[in-house]
């Protein structure tokens, strides 16, 4: 959802794609990526394969949350399309040196090539026009321990890593700037229903029978729109994920708040501190602390999304992704 969203923004100009392991192993992850541009009809987009572990702990993947092939029960079409000759890390690099000042940088999964990026070329963070991370929890409950978020939980050093060179970077002296960091207590706010998604579908002149927590499982979307169809079949496996885990049935959709805010950072408000990531606690590795009260006396490395209007964002959402839906539909 988060990249067809970009897809449907005539002010986004997608330059490349890194695949990330956390949901999935990165192999599926290149599969979804390649397969879901063939759907949508993007040609031209550098697609580029990420590290298969973190930088130290062994991989954790997701497929209880988002399904054995991180769809849920979608399908997306085969692509022979190739990966590039270069890995992600490379991949920031290139696209970072070729639009300085220019590029727009989206973090939707665990850091780990991101961090490899930046061990390669320091000095990225002076590159990039923006960064936008969906990544930690601020004040707020964990996802996958009581304190930490997934994709922080997955790769913590990679965090650790970005989060410390990204100050480095810019030296005592020059304030920079800092990226944009969304947690769960923002993501959280962000909760497609049934009846958002039926919203979705007809305005991409598509829509299927509604969808109900008393359907039986794994039902099937009947749209005849292509698109759609992936949509409502991977967010029936996402609602009954968070239905099973006394959320309701519902799916936060952490990953399109990041993809807007990269194009329009006003969606959200924010509060600028310094965040670190705890990597040796017993109960809080994983855990990302923000330093509101400047007790450790560091610059400021992020600013933390705190406020959202989930209904402008829907509008937006449903506005762009519905017409893009629409002009997919087979006459």
């Amino acid at each position: 959802m988060a990249l067809v969203y970009l897809l449907a923004s005539p002010e986004a100009e997608i330059v490349g794609i890194a695949s990330t392991a956390g949901n999935v192993p990165v192999q599926q992850v290149c599969v979804n990526n390649l397969g879901l541009l063939k759907l949508c009809g993007a040609t031209g987009i550098p697609v580029s394969k990420g590290a298969e572990q973190p930088l130290k702990a062994p991989l954790r993947t997701a497929e209880d949350t988002h399904g054995p092939q991180g769809l849920g029960y979608a399908r997306l079409p085969a692509s022979d399309l190739p990966l590039t000759d270069y890995d992600a890390a490379e991949a920031w690099v290139r696209a970072a040196r070729a639009y300085p000042g220019e590029l727009i940088g989206l973090a939707t999964g665990p850091l780990t090539n991101l961090a490899l990026a930046m061990r390669i070329e320091p000095g990225l963070p002076k590159l990039l026009r923006r960064l936008v991370i969906m990544g930690g929890a601020f004040d707020y409950r964990g996802n996958t321990t009581p304190v930490s978020e997934w994709n922080v939980s997955v790769d913590p050093e990679s965090a650790a890593e970005v989060f410390g060179g990204w100050g480095a970077a810019w030296g005592l002296d020059d304030p920079g700037h800092v990226p944009i960091v969304l947690g769960l207590n923002l993501t959280e706010n962000i909760a497609m229903t049934p009846a958002l998604l039926n919203r979705l579908a007809a305005a991409g002149g598509a829509t299927s029978a509604p969808m109900s927590v008393l359907d039986e499982r794994g039902t099937r979307s009947t749209s005849v729109n292509p698109l759609i169809c992936v949509f409502e079949d991977s967010m029936r496996f996402y609602f009954e994920f968070h239905f099973d885990t006394g959320d309701g049935y519902l799916a936060h959709l952490h990953d399109p708040l990041a993809a807007a805010v990269a194009l329009d950072p006003d969606l959200v408000q924010y509060r600028q501190t310094t965040v670190d990531v705890e990597l040796t606690g017993t109960l809080t590795r994983g855990m990302t602390v923000a330093d509101w009260r400047g007790h450790w006396g560091r610059k400021p490395n992020a600013l933390i999304g705190v406020d959202v209007d989930p209904v402008a964002f829907f509008d937006r959402f449903i506005d762009r992704v519905g017409a893009f839906a629409a002009a997919l539909r087979p006459t």
